[in-house]
């Protein structure tokens, strides 16, 4: 499916009210998708594995309002911990709306040079090629599992599934971070079709390039690091998404740095 662009309407859709549970939510493109949200009058629900932090970063935002923010602990790659989670988000907001999966691990975890110095496939440890596709492939499917089901019996629901670019599942030294997203954008296409006529919907969201994040190496060249995206690239396109405008629309792919504010896509 080609990646799309959404034009329209230049003013950010109103997301007040909207639940929004966001895994990986302390830093990285899961803050910057926090702040977008809360920042439209969103309730937030965000994770990370370290209860304390995610609880510093949801007062955080909280105070800058409108919307509010909780944090809590939360292990995608754990069965009995998603569970916790996901009924203590539906405690805090009531219900959930909107489920953004987007906690995950990137190459830095198993080879901490990879942009600089790759390695090949063969090099990369059985440990760390399973960890990394049990957060990134399974996390966003056990996540999904907890939350979906009373979305559908609910008849309405949006799960947005954030990805990366395609050739960067394909590029030299990226096992098995890059095969681990080609995963998840196909199971989040499953998933949307799965889902179509229930009123629930699957959506897939990229940056559109790489991004200051904790997956960026520390001695990436100056010249190289003036040309990441800033995390904030996410908040229109998510702040859509998790609107009524986005309603109607199943299993689009969206860039976010080529996102403009839109009742809806040029192109469906």
């Amino acid at each position: 499916m080609a990646e799309r662009a959404i034009e329209g309407e230049t003013r950010e859709p109103d997301v007040s009210g909207v639940r929004v549970l966001v895994t990986g939510g302390t830093s990285g493109l899961g803050l910057g998708m926090v702040r977008a949200l809360v920042a439209g009058g969103a309730s937030v629900v965000l994770t990370g594995r370290d209860a304390d932090r995610a609880g510093r970063v949801a007062e955080r935002e909280t105070a800058a309002g409108p919307g509010w923010a909780t944090g809590i602990a939360m292990d995608a790659r754990d069965e009995t911990s998603v569970a916790d989670g996901v009924a203590a988000a539906r405690a805090t907001l009531g219900d959930i709306d909107v489920l953004v999966n987007n906690a995950g691990i990137g190459m830095r975890t198993v080879n901490p040079r990879f942009l600089t110095e790759p390695r090949p496939f063969y090099e990369v440890t059985p440990a760390g090629f399973a960890d990394l596709m049990a957060t990134n492939v399974t996390g966003y499917f056990l996540v999904a599992r907890a939350v979906v089901p009373d979305m559908v019996a609910a008849g309405r629901g949006t799960v947005v599934n954030v990805s990366i670019n395609e050739e960067t599942m394909r590029r030299r030294g990226f096992l098995p971070y890059g095969p681990s997203r080609a995963a998840t954008d196909a199971m989040s296409h499953v998933m949307a079709a799965d889902l179509a006529g229930t009123g629930v919907e699957v959506h897939l969201l990229l940056p559109g390039g790489a991004t200051v994040t904790g997956m960026i190496p520390d001695d990436l060249p100056d010249e190289a690091r003036g040309g990441l995206l800033e995390p904030g690239v996410m908040g229109p396109a998510i702040r859509w998404l998790c609107s009524p405008a986005s309603r109607g629309h199943n299993d689009l792919r969206i860039v976010a740095r080529d996102f403009v504010p839109a009742g809806a896509p040029s192109s469906v």
